[in-house]
């Protein structure tokens, strides 16, 4: 398996037992909190109504409740993560052992892995996803796409986004038109140096030397800086390889 998959796996579910133990633990307190306040009310009598105001807002039960949605909240983020990784994880296991899949599977692949990276983003970092899908096209269904061919192109974007500052952001679009299949994606440069060297672009050969081998000059793969920011696209014409294949058949 992918080592950022495990990765991810491994973060994916140190948060959700984070998460457990956060809840049960302010369950409890919550019901604590309750028979204090109740504890309070029959201190009405017996204490100074300063007092008794200082200690209700100390204890005030309502605060911890509101701290407790939160974090349920944070809970079902997770479970919706992990629907998507489930969903990854099927493809990759099942579907990307086949020679081709259909765009379809591909696109909602890509879908998925990209919610998958928002856990790592702050609520607001600048992240558009846009897709221009014809659905009546025939490569929508037909299965014609190498699989796993967006992984490289999106989880770099990712990897490499400087996801610190305000002006960041992550653009992904998705097209399926006339034939032709297309992923462009751009990220904001980090001004801040590596703090290591990187072993890179063993992965991204591979994945373009497939393609290569796979679509011939039907496909292309190009990666330009332009100032702050980094765009990668790739696209392949569907129309034309399968008018070539049949051709050479």
């Amino acid at each position: 398996m992918d080592p950022t998959t495990v990765a991810l796996i491994i973060s994916v579910l140190a948060i959700i037992v984070l998460v457990v133990v956060l809840i049960r633990v302010l369950n409890r307190t919550s019901r604590q909190l309750e028979r204090q306040s109740v504890t309070i009310k029959e201190l009405q009598e017996g204490q100074q109504h300063s007092q008794l105001q200082l200690v209700e807002s100390t204890l005030n039960p309502h605060l911890f409740k509101n701290v407790l949605n939160s974090i349920q909240s944070h809970a079902y983020q997770t479970y919706f993560a992990l629907d998507k990784l489930a969903n990854v994880l099927d493809y990759i296991l099942y579907d990307s052992r086949q020679p081709f899949v259909s765009a379809k599977d591909e696109i909602e692949f890509a879908q998925n892995l990209i919610e998958i990276n928002k856990i790592k983003l702050s609520p607001l970092f600048e992240l558009q996803v846009k897709t221009r899908i014809d659905k009546e096209d025939q490569f929508y269904l037909e299965k014609a796409i190498a699989p796993l061919m967006t992984i490289d192109l999106i989880e770099n974007a990712f990897k490499h986004a400087d996801i610190q500052s305000q002006d960041s952001f992550i653009r992904i679009v998705l097209e399926l038109q006339d034939g032709v299949f297309s992923l462009t994606v751009a990220n904001k440069i980090s001004d801040r140096p590596p703090l290591a060297k990187q072993r890179g672009g063993i992965g991204s050969k591979a994945m373009e030397q497939r393609l290569q081998l796979t679509y011939g000059n039907h496909c292309t793969v190009e990666r330009a800086r332009r100032a702050d920011q980094y765009v990668a696209q790739l696209k392949v014409n569907l129309r034309e390889y399968k008018s070539e294949m049949r051709s050479v058949g």
